[in-house]
């Protein structure tokens, strides 16, 4: 988040800063408090999720201070009598906070489930509140698209996917989160220059159906293009007719050819895919070009390319965007941030509990840990537990890993290539059953025995 130039302390919402108000007031902003980010349910009925949002959670930390504008603005926030909103001592506080949290999070490419802490939050009372709302924006939308991106790349199987979403997605922010997080779910490239330029992403672009209709006729489009663009030719087909433009394609090829150089492909964009695309692959074929890839793209999703695959159409690379970048079939992941324990006055934590009527927004007390086991090379489940009340003698390794440390930054993240690789041996290990985009089986996911038992006595007591 570099390129805003500035402190983000602001994306918040107000009620953090009320809150913040009165526990500097009351004497509890220093009280020692840990807070957990978790979601409730898999997205899109799956049977997995994909930890995404670390790298721009880390870069929001890094730069996390209220700066003399931001002050100013808050000094010029009213209550509703017309009274100001914050005292100028607590602004002035403010102005001199430095972070000293610890952070553990899961690593992004994680394969994650619901009520495990993706991330910890040890520290001041008020400071680590301040981080909900940001760490919830940062999280939330990333692993939405990241899981979304792993579904379709699994139903793509070995065919690489492009993703489109730039001119659907929800605003800028909206469009660079979901090309990250889409690279970090599989996809191999992006159409987003500016998310190529940002996070390294590779990106892949031709041409549109205007830059066609700009020519007397077809040929003549599918010519200019590649004599300016001679070793970037996948042409778009459908501007007219499709068939006819994989004609006009292979036209191009022939002179691109004889200039030496290769036609990479043809794009189908709409109409009967299954049927244009067996028809264009036996022309293609026919005239000498069967190493021309056939990119399919037009309102894809994983159900749709899985489809599609199963029918066995001659398609190699699929260009995703709409329902990828605006997440079709769920808008948002309903990630959470609660609290779990605070520091008492004896020294050791206070656990708390949120109770609800319905079960499954209750929240889980303590210091959240998670713990992975694994059999051979496959997963065989976690278990949520508390750090205090242990889990002796467990197998596995802890998912959870430090983040910051009193404040300064002690992990690296890696570079996004890693990211996207470790996810896909992560999908690899959950197994195809668990994967399965219809109908996936059940991964295992416990409590301890000692955390279940305190959740339970604590929500007695509520």
């Amino acid at each position: 988040m570099a390129f805003y130039g500035s402190s983000l302390a602001l994306l918040t919402d107000l009620y953090q800063l009320t809150m913040a108000h009165v526990y500097w007031s009351e004497g509890v902003a220093e009280r020692e408090a840990v807070f957990h980010l978790s979601f409730r349910e898999n997205p899109f009925d799956g049977g997995f999720s994909i930890a995404c949002g670390l790298g721009p959670v880390v870069e929001f930390i890094d730069a996390f201070r209220f700066e003399s504008d931001d002050l100013e603005h808050l000094a010029r926030l009213e209550a509703p009598d017309g009274s100001a909103l914050f005292a100028d001592d607590f602004l002035g506080a403010l102005g001199e906070m430095r972070f000293a949290c610890d952070v553990d999070a899961i690593p992004e490419g994680t394969a994650v489930f619901p009520h495990e802490p993706l991330v910890r939050v040890t520290g001041p009372l008020l400071q680590a509140q301040l981080l909900e709302t940001p760490l919830l924006n940062l999280v939330n939308f990333s692993t939405l698209i990241a899981t979304k991106a792993a579904r379709v790349c699994i139903a793509a199987g070995d065919d690489p996917v492009l993703e489109f979403g730039l001119r659907r997605a929800q605003g800028v922010d909206g469009a660079l989160t979901a090309s990250r997080a889409a690279y970090v779910g599989g996809c191999t490239a992006t159409s987003n220059v500016l998310a190529g330029k940002l996070y390294g992403i590779p990106v892949r672009g031709t041409h549109a159906h205007s830059f066609v209709m700009q020519f007397d006729d077809e040929q003549a489009a599918f010519d200019a293009f590649a004599r300016v663009q001679p070793a970037n030719c996948t042409f778009l087909v459908d501007t007219y007719d499709s068939l006819r433009g994989v004609r006009r394609a292979v036209e191009a090829g022939r002179r691109l050819r004889a200039r030496g150089h290769e036609m990479l492909g043809i794009r189908l964009d709409s109409g009967n895919l299954e049927r244009l695309a067996r028809d264009a692959r036996r022309l293609l074929d026919a005239e000498g070009f069967p190493d021309a890839a056939i990119v399919a793209s037009g309102d894809l999703d994983e159900y749709e390319i899985e489809r599609l695959k199963r029918r066995g159409a001659p398609i190699s690379i699929w260009g995703v965007g709409t329902r990828l970048a605006a997440a079709h079939g769920q808008s948002a992941l309903g990630g959470v941030y609660k609290l779990g324990a605070l520091r008492a006055g004896n020294g050791g934590w206070e656990y708390v509990v949120k109770r609800s009527e319905e079960a499954v927004k209750s929240s889980l007390p303590g210091v959240q840990q998670v713990r992975r086991t694994a059999g051979g090379d496959r997963f065989e489940g976690d278990v949520i537990y508390d750090l205090e009340t242990g889990l002796h003698e467990a197998p596995g390794a802890d998912l959870l890993v430090p983040v910051y440390r009193e404040g300064k930054r002690v992990l690296e993240p890696p570079p996004l290539d890693a990211v996207r690789d470790r996810t896909a041996d992560q999908l690899r290990r959950l197994g195809p059953d668990v994967t399965r985009l219809g109908n996936p089986g059940r991964y295992s996911v416990e409590l301890s025995p000692g955390l279940a038992r305190l959740r339970d006595r604590l929500l007695e007591r509520a």
